[in-house]
């Protein structure tokens, strides 16, 4: 009974988590150039300028192993796998409300999105799933910072996330600028970018700050400039680290 109510259990999480991901869009960054300068006070501004890589969720979902009796990847008895993709077909026609082929349209449609929102000069559709990105923002590190994040274009996995850690220190963290162990599962294990994808990972993130680095990830280390204590790390498809540093803020 036990064993029954389990493998029911992981079977409904995995159609809800189908249904969630289907209209969802995975971004990964191409050719690029990023910067982010964050000063003891708590200002900071963020800068992306290059090219986004977009997929869709639902065509990975579609790709998931096949789950055996107990939930497990890899079983070749289950006969929920093909229910799956049954509701995965019917939710994508209903949330996307036009045919699967009509990729362009959805692009563009991620592109008006994207100029909505805030920092975002420009974000154009070029073809063949890519966009070209221009945006700069600055703020104040009262709360945590994520981009991209947009609920309208329905993207998810951040490139670059900031939070806040105690009263005195932010947290860097870029897990959109490594081709990592933890950048190859999307949310809740539905895949992550894909062989070209990961090839096409290209750019130059750059780190200043005049706080005090508590930690950092980059063996180099932290340069003198006029600005501060500058920490610069190249992306490429073989960086399997996610760029990363802790610093210590005002209160």
């Amino acid at each position: 009974m036990a064993h029954l109510f389990r493998s029911t259990l992981v079977r409904a999480t995995l159609a809800l988590l189908g249904m969630l991901a289907l209209s969802a869009c995975l971004v990964t960054p191409g050719k690029f150039d990023s910067t982010l300068d964050i000063r003891a006070d708590r200002s900071f501004h963020f800068t992306y300028k290059g090219e986004i890589l977009a997929s869709d969720m639902g065509k990975d979902l579609m790709s998931m192993p096949e789950s055996g009796d107990d939930g497990t990847p890899g079983g070749q008895e289950s006969t929920f796998q093909p229910a799956l993709l049954q509701i995965a077909a019917t939710e994508e026609e209903r949330f996307d409300g036009k045919d699967k082929g009509d990729n362009d349209a959805q692009m563009q449609a991620i592109a008006s999105a994207l100029l909505k929102e805030k920092g975002f000069r420009t974000a154009r559709y070029v073809g063949n799933n890519k966009f070209e990105i221009d945006y700069a923002i600055d703020g104040r590190l009262t709360h945590s910072f994520l981009f991209p994040f947009n609920l309208d274009a329905q993207i998810v996995l951040p490139f670059v996330a900031v939070e806040l850690r105690g009263d005195d220190r932010v947290r860097m963290r870029a897990p959109g600028f490594a081709n990592s162990s933890d950048k190859t599962q999307g949310p809740m294990g539905t895949g992550g970018p894909g062989d070209a994808a990961a090839k096409a990972l290209n750019g130059t993130f750059t780190l200043t700050t005049d706080a005090e680095i508590v930690s950092q990830n980059q063996e180099d280390g932290a340069q003198t400039t006029a600005q501060g204590k500058q920490i610069s790390w190249k992306i490429t498809p073989l960086t399997s680290e996610a760029p990363a540093a802790t610093l210590r803020v005002q209160r």
